[in-house]
């Protein structure tokens, strides 16, 4: 008997019926869920691949994002540069793939950021009300209306560029999101009779924010990360492209997306195009996540 034979006899299924399982399972979820279920597993292959060329770049990438020998300047896409190559010769392949790591990096750092001050904050607020309630909601109200890439500029300018500087400016945006969120469901979920019966037996007020509110919250935060991540990576574009970003010398989709408009007049729409459609890619994946998310989550649609 062979090895693979005896995997297989090992495991119970060969590969080839693992894959009809699986296949199957698929199927029963498009039944259960319908069309909002591809939505999401469409959102989620993206959100892997790019995920994948952050984490192991090097599989991928011909060269070094830095390297300015890569062959010709301004070349335009062809055998040896799927996606041409800049005014400093260097490829744009593997500046978009070296570059995901840093966009990646910046929003999911951001996103968690602000869910680690917005949601424990929002639960204390909500639960405790009273004038606790009243000056944090004031704060994060004021925060909140002012349009978030304003905001992300000013604290991006204030601290400068960097890193940790632009994954906090994008941070402070989010803040009040959860914040709001949180509080409201936990304004209506306190009322509850199960919460009720728990502050009757005696309950103390951490527990009953850990195991009765905050496990009814979460799956809507859930949803609000994977929709905040897709907007961080537009604001850290944003930044990147008006030069408030990140140092020259990180490779940056909104970098490179502002260098290559002062081409674009001449003709060379590969240094602005390729930038772009990874940013709206990799936006448009966690936006098709998060809805799928939503629409999956909601009660409404599993009670039908």
């Amino acid at each position: 008997m062979t090895q693979k034979s005896r995997n297989i006899e090992a495991s119970g299924y060969s590969s080839s019926e693992r894959m009809g399982r699986i296949f199957g399972w698929l199927i029963k979820a498009n039944k259960k869920y319908g069309a909002e279920w591809w939505i999401l597993v469409f959102g989620a292959v993206i959100i892997l691949f790019i995920s994948y060329t952050a984490i192991f770049p090097g599989t991928l990438a011909p060269y070094s994002p830095l390297d300015q020998n890569t062959g010709p300047q301004l070349m335009a896409p062809g055998p040896g540069h799927p996606f041409g190559t800049d005014n400093l010769s260097r490829d744009i392949l593997s500046r978009m793939i070296y570059g995901s790591r840093t966009i990646l990096g910046v929003a999911f750092t951001a996103a968690i950021l602000s869910s680690i001050i917005g949601i424990p904050l929002g639960l204390i607020s909500g639960f405790l009300g009273g004038i606790f309630d009243r000056i944090f909601s004031l704060i994060m109200d004021s925060v909140y209306s002012f349009p978030g890439l304003i905001l992300a500029i000013a604290f991006a300018a204030m601290l400068g560029p960097g890193v940790v500087n632009i994954t906090l400016a994008v941070s402070v945006v989010y803040i009040p999101t959860y914040f709001r969120l949180v509080r409201g469901q936990t304004l209506t979920i306190k009322e509850e009779l199960y919460v009720e019966a728990a502050r009757a037996i005696g309950a103390r007020r951490s527990v009953i924010l850990g195991k009765y509110i905050f496990p009814n919250v979460i799956a809507t935060v859930v949803v609000i990360f994977s929709l905040n991540i897709a907007d961080a990576i537009m604001t850290e574009a944003a930044l990147s492209y008006i030069g408030l970003g990140l140092p020259a010398g990180i490779p940056d989709w909104g970098m490179d997306l502002a260098m290559g408009k002062k081409y674009l007049p001449s003709g060379i729409w590969w240094m602005i195009t390729f930038p772009g459609l990874m940013i709206m890619t990799l936006a448009l994946g966690f936006t098709m996540l998060g809805e799928g998310l939503s629409e999956i989550l909601n009660p409404r649609l599993l009670e039908r």
